[in-house]
């Protein structure tokens, strides 16, 4: 998931401060419950540290789990801006964690996504989007190497869903 609409600057100036807008907080409550009515909520979220990022993982969180006892939220440098998610999906894949959700910046979710599906989005992330997949347990030598297939795109604005590949 690519976090959602932010303001524009901190009032500390700093990129990493930025906190989502009210119409950002909104977008993503409306995806995740999207998600949970779709029963695609996540069991696990791991989020940039970033502040709009991490507001978006919460938000999720307590929207599929609004009693906060199911869903763990973390946070992990490696999906800050020009981080290495790919060494975190290899970690998380060895644990064999399921249902997680990941929240990054663009470019980099595109990357992740293009990356696993060994070909590019037709598009980016809109802010707010959720890209569905799944991912194989172990490493496979056909195609991409990740086994990956697509499930879902989450439009964050008309809160469909399209399930055929892009």
């Amino acid at each position: 998931m690519r976090h959602g609409p932010a303001e524009d600057s901190s009032p500390s100036g700093s990129d990493a401060e930025r906190d989502l807008t009210l119409a950002g907080r909104e977008r993503v409550r409306a995806a995740a419950k999207a998600l949970l009515a779709a029963s695609e909520g996540p069991l696990q979220i791991v989020s940039s540290p970033l502040v709009r990022a991490l507001q978006t993982a919460e938000i999720v969180a307590a929207t599929v789990d609004p009693d906060a006892k199911n869903i763990l939220v973390s946070t992990r440098r490696e999906l800050a801006p020009a981080g290495n998610a790919l060494s975190l999906l290899s970690e998380l894949r060895v644990l064999k964690r399921r249902r997680v959700m990941v929240v990054g910046h663009e470019p980099d979710v595109s990357t992740l996504a293009a990356a696993l599906l060994g070909k590019p989005l037709p598009r980016g992330f809109m802010k707010g989007m959720v890209l569905g997949l799944s991912v194989a347990d172990e490493p496979i030598d056909e195609g991409n190497g990740w086994g990956t297939r697509f499930r879902f795109v989450l439009d964050p604005k008309a809160l469909t869903f399209q399930r055929d590949a892009p």
